[in-house]
């Protein structure tokens, strides 16, 4: 088992190698090198957008990118001829025999109540059409968000005792140090398991040092109002994401056809009609594969997306139910790393 000081160590290491990537690619693509990677677009992935506020302690500061970053972003994409497309328009975008240019496409998950007042706004300002994905649970206050529970339980402790699946320990979260420690423990328990008993404990726990998990839910998600008056504006439209936001690998075929289907249901219910878009929850290899993709399918779904990074290309029209987006993500908020990602590069089949 690693220290607090040398998981700390990984993480800044990780993010220094990623930046330092980034800049390699930007120079690269500055200088034409592999030009076509780029491919036909890109499908981008949000979560949090709002100002920014520094806390000491900020385990999922990757979540968060600031307005001004994003309106940014989108000054600089359309300056490259990109051309904005609606996620549920997408199909017949890239069936076109001749594209005015590269699409950009933008989505966002679980539907913070940033989103309508700070993201909102800026894709206004641009005429961007983007979509938020819904979980039923969250809009319901019935699940709480694990990763925003255990932030504020951590921050608020010096020990965290817990049972992460083989028996309780013990953790000092006394230090900076010692709390991204933990929750990287807690992330991994999490990350490709069954996760309804280790969130069910971190709730409880939560609850008993006066923590309030749906409050907190209640507090950052927007309720079914909201969602409803978001979605009969012009630009916005609303997808499917589960009703607990589980990972739907790791739990049984019945249980992971009703999270999507009544996630549906939840959705219609919310915006008038059935959505026609579905993000799976986390989103990686360990969380949708070839069950998920088949079962959106079967249920009617237009396309589905996943958090496996890459760009729109030739064989996303046959892979409608499993496409890749790139993460705008809150540690590298710089219109050159954007430009980086979007040049396919990073992605390119060695």
């Amino acid at each position: 088992m690693f220290g607090p000081s040398t998981i700390a160590a990984r993480r800044l290491l990780k993010r220094t190698v990623i930046q330092g990537g980034l800049e390699a690619v930007s120079l690269m693509s500055k200088a034409g090198v592999m030009q076509n990677a780029g491919g036909m677009g890109a499908i981008f992935t949000l979560h949090h957008v709002r100002p920014a506020v520094h806390k000491d302690f900020d385990p999922v500061a990757h979540l968060t990118i600031t307005p001004d970053f994003l309106d940014a972003s989108i000054t600089r994409l359309k300056a490259d001829g990109r051309v904005p497309v609606a996620l549920e328009d997408l199909p017949d975008f890239l069936a076109q025999p001749d594209q005015p240019g590269p699409a950009m496409v933008f989505t966002l998950d679980d539907g913070y109540r940033d989103n309508d007042q700070h993201a909102r706004p800026v894709f206004e300002k641009h005429g961007i059409p983007y979509t938020v994905f819904v979980s039923g649970g969250f809009v319901d206050r019935t699940h709480s968000i694990w990763w925003e529970t255990a932030e504020q339980l951590i921050s608020a402790v010096n020990e965290f005792t817990f049972d992460f699946g083989n028996g309780e320990v013990t953790l000092p979260t006394g230090s900076l140090i010692e709390k991204y420690a933990a929750f990287d423990r807690l992330h991994k328990a999490l990350a490709c398991a069954e996760q309804d008993m280790i969130v069910s404990r971190l709730d409880a726990q939560a609850r008993t040092a006066g923590i309030c998990p749906l409050g907190i839910v209640d507090h950052e998600v927007m309720n079914e109002r909201e969602l409803s008056a978001l979605a009969a504006t012009p630009l916005a439209s609303l997808g499917a994401h589960t009703i607990s936001h589980i990972n739907l690998a790791h739990v049984d075929t019945a249980r992971m056809h009703a999270e999507i289907e009544q996630s549906a249901e939840r959705v219609a219910r919310i915006a008038g009609a059935r959505p026609q878009t579905l993000a799976y929850p986390y989103g990686d290899s360990c969380a949708a594969g070839p069950r998920e993709f088949e079962t959106a399918r079967e249920l009617g779904f237009k396309l589905a997306v996943t958090t496996n990074p890459g760009v729109l290309n030739s064989e996303s029209l046959s892979d409608l139910h499993s496409l890749h987006r790139i993460s705008l993500n809150g540690y590298y908020q710089k219109t050159r790393y954007v430009e980086a990602l979007v040049s396919g590069i990073p992605f390119a089949r060695r």
